[in-house]
């Protein structure tokens, strides 16, 4: 019996600003079944907050204690492992204000890093790759703050997180010792203390196989796929994580619901 809900925020619930057709009235349901949601984002430049004051524009009620993000899983990773380390950042100041807000400590000086953290930045040029090069070429531990190489906006898919972090990968002799956001253990622990439900009562959906659904299946999660975002039929075919149902949007929620009945 599906008890919690985690729901992708971008391709799923929202493109842009603007609500997914059909997303405001499942989130609505889901409310009326009683069912815990948590709203989990691969964004890392938006805090809580601001993706309360994003959905209530869409039409869509949600607490900040509902949200979750790909900062949110960075932050609780670098307070285990890097509580007390200089950081070089390469990322937006939404980002840097969420790592020193959590009392990490940010250094411009790339000579100073003692650890790094590569996210996405859309000023992101050939000065910030050798920056990096000379922060982290070293050996330097870093993490990237989630894996989405591209990401839909209002219009188009724009480059993410990922893109950034696989150019930085190209130019370094290691690799980043842990990639955050979905799918990775950070965050699915994230989620399910936030829905405070068991993962064999939690359903997944989202617009993506490889962090969405991945999620879900490693953590023995129901998942569901909806058509609205990255993935489509093929790249189902294609993928080694396969949903157990795949939905045109989240209008067919209501389906899921009737089939995990007890």
């Amino acid at each position: 019996m599906i008890r919690g809900v985690v729901l992708d925020v971008d391709g799923t619930v929202v493109r842009g600003n603007d609500p997914i057709p059909g997303a405001p009235a499942a989130v609505a349901r889901l409310r009326d079944r009683s069912v815990s949601v948590c709203f989990c984002s691969n964004n890392p430049t938006k805090g809580p907050p601001a993706y309360v004051e994003r959905l209530a524009g869409a039409g869509i009620d949600a607490d900040e204690t509902a949200v979750v993000t790909a900062a949110d899983s960075t932050v609780a990773y670098l307070r285990e492992h890097h509580a007390d380390d200089a950081l070089f950042v390469l990322g937006e100041s939404g980002l840097v204000e969420q790592l020193t807000a959590a009392g990490l400590t940010v250094v411009d000086d790339y000579a100073a890093a003692e650890a790094g953290v590569v996210s996405i930045d859309r000023s992101f040029d050939y000065d910030d790759l050798a920056a990096a090069l000379w922060a982290l070429g070293d050996g330097t531990p870093y993490v990237g703050t989630d894996p989405d190489r591209v990401i839909p906006a209002a219009d188009a898919f724009v480059p993410g997180s990922g893109a950034v972090l696989n150019a930085v990968r190209g130019v370094l002799d290691h690799e980043p010792d842990a990639v955050l956001g979905k799918p990775s253990a950070t965050a699915r622990d994230l989620v399910l203390d936030c829905l405070g439900v068991p993962a064999g009562d939690c359903l997944v959906v989202g617009d993506r196989l490889d962090t969405d659904v991945a999620l879900g299946a490693d953590a023995g999660m129901t998942t569901a796929l909806v058509l609205t975002g990255v993935a489509d039929r093929d790249d189902v075919a294609a993928s080694p994580y396969e949903p157990d149902y795949v939905l045109e949007d989240l209008s067919d929620l209501d389906d899921v619901f009737a089939a995990e009945a007890p």
